[in-house]
């Protein structure tokens, strides 16, 4: 039975429980994280929780605790779920709060929600080209919000483009502003791969701060053996890139095979993404 977190309580997750007045229930007025854990050991657990609480301070939800102390809660929530698995990721979600009714503005004086869960997760893919699974996506004008580099709760816009791509029979969509720019996936970053230079968008309003994409690009950099840019990517390098990966604390770093019903390069995992992911592997447990 997975062991939740709700306002200062462990409690098993089928006995948590807020009020339909809460905010967030209401307004998906709220930030969250997803961590992921193998073998007890986290990835990526201060950048996400910094991630966390910058989200906080933008939209002005109060924020009780410091960093060291999120990570203590978060490590402890995994410690009395071990039960389930050797890998688990958690859900952190913070809301504004529970308030006497329903009104747009933000109300005073409301203590925020604070909800976490843990969960299995499967174990990393293989950094082996023949064995490892290819996604096959969709592209599509990105109709969300203006500020996607928060981590909002409200994911309406995302889950709209990401059932997209699942209705087609693909694993993703792939989206792209009105200029015919590169963004994001509709639950991911974007990486493309063009005559062995590593190009990805830049960090702005239009994507979202991904802990893993940061995580490549830094130990890609420090390795210094792959070059790689951070650039406006337009959909015509993207539909004639060699490769094209998506990145997310759950996918790590996923080869896409197939864009809009044709083959991504030569239709086959690229060379670079398996030197990519070998780098990225060897440094994860250091954030």
């Amino acid at each position: 039975m997975s062991i939740a977190y709700l306002n200062g309580e462990y409690l098993p997750l089928e006995e948590a429980r807020i009020s339909p007045l809460d905010r967030g229930f209401l307004f998906g007025d709220g930030i969250y994280e997803v961590i992921p854990y193998y073998n007890g050991k986290s990835v990526g657990l201060m950048p996400h929780i910094n991630r966390m609480i910058n989200g906080l301070s933008i939209i002005e939800i109060k924020n009780s605790h410091t960093a060291d102390e999120w990570k203590t809660l978060l490590d402890d929530l995994i410690a009395k779920n071990s039960g389930l698995g050797e890998n688990l990721g958690v859900y952190v979600h913070v809301s504004r709060g529970t308030d006497t009714k329903r009104n747009h503005a933000y109300p005073e004086n409301v203590e925020p929600t604070i909800f976490c869960f843990a969960f299995g997760i499967k174990s990393p893919e293989p950094a082996d080209r023949a064995k490892v699974h290819q996604y096959s996506l969709i592209s599509t004008e990105d109709l969300r919000w203006q500020r996607c580099h928060i981590k909002s709760t409200a994911l309406l816009g995302n889950v709209i483009h990401y059932q997209e791509g699942h209705s087609s029979g693909n694993d993703e969509a792939l989206l792209y502003n009105a200029k015919g720019e590169l963004t994001e996936g509709s639950s991911c970053n974007a990486f493309i791969v063009k005559d062995g230079v590593i190009i990805t968008p830049i960090q702005d309003n239009q994507i979202l701060p991904g802990i893993t994409r940061r995580i490549i690009i830094d130990s890609i950099k420090a390795d210094g053996s792959l070059k790689l840019e951070e650039r406006t990517v337009t959909m015509d390098e993207v539909r004639n890139a060699d490769e094209v990966w998506v990145t997310s604390s759950s996918k790590e770093i996923a080869p896409v095979t197939k864009l809009d019903g044709k083959p991504v390069g030569n239709g086959e995992v690229g060379e670079i993404w398996e030197k990519a992911f070998n780098i990225y592997t060897a440094a994860k447990f250091d954030y």
